[in-house]
């Protein structure tokens, strides 16, 4: 097995057994987000608390397959302190990098999102690893259209 791989494994299962940043968060000005991927049953709610344009605080819950709640843990890990035009970027590079479409750019950007790279050569479960991330960009949103619901159909 190649390191990258043993990494990957390693991570997904860290993540999925003690997801960073699991709970419900309540406070002023909170946005939220649900996301549903019918394929394999996950479900998640992502929650923000932006100061300005910055994501101060962030939270999700939910059930699903490894991969989901890895990225999810794995995102709101990276995410956190980071302003929202960074968190957009991360988002593009790292959906280039679960399609495939990734440059070895993306994944000096990405840091330990990276590990996701080999989401790519399983196709179905790259809908397992962004749903976490679509969540968070309808969050982003959520000001203009109150709980938005995500979903991977």
């Amino acid at each position: 097995m190649t390191e990258l791989k043993q990494l990957y494994q390693e991570t997904i299962l860290d993540h999925n057994r003690a997801p960073r940043n699991f709970g419900r968060l309540e406070a002023p000005g909170l946005q939220r987000a649900e996301g549903f991927n019918p394929l394999c049953g996950d479900r998640l709610t992502v929650y923000l608390h932006l100061e300005k344009e910055l994501i101060r605080s962030i939270l999700f819950e939910g059930s699903g397959c490894a991969i989901s709640k890895a990225s999810a843990s794995l995102m709101t890990a990276t995410v956190k302190g980071r302003s929202i035009a960074s968190t957009h970027e991360l988002f593009e590079a790292f959906h280039r990098l679960i399609t495939g479409a990734g440059t070895e750019q993306d994944g000096f950007v990405l840091g330990k999102l990276a590990v996701f790279s080999g989401v790519c050569d399983f196709p179905s479960r790259v809908k397992c690893a962004s749903l976490p991330w679509h969540t968070l960009m309808a969050a982003l949103k959520a000001k203009e259209t109150p709980q938005p619901v995500v979903s991977t159909e």
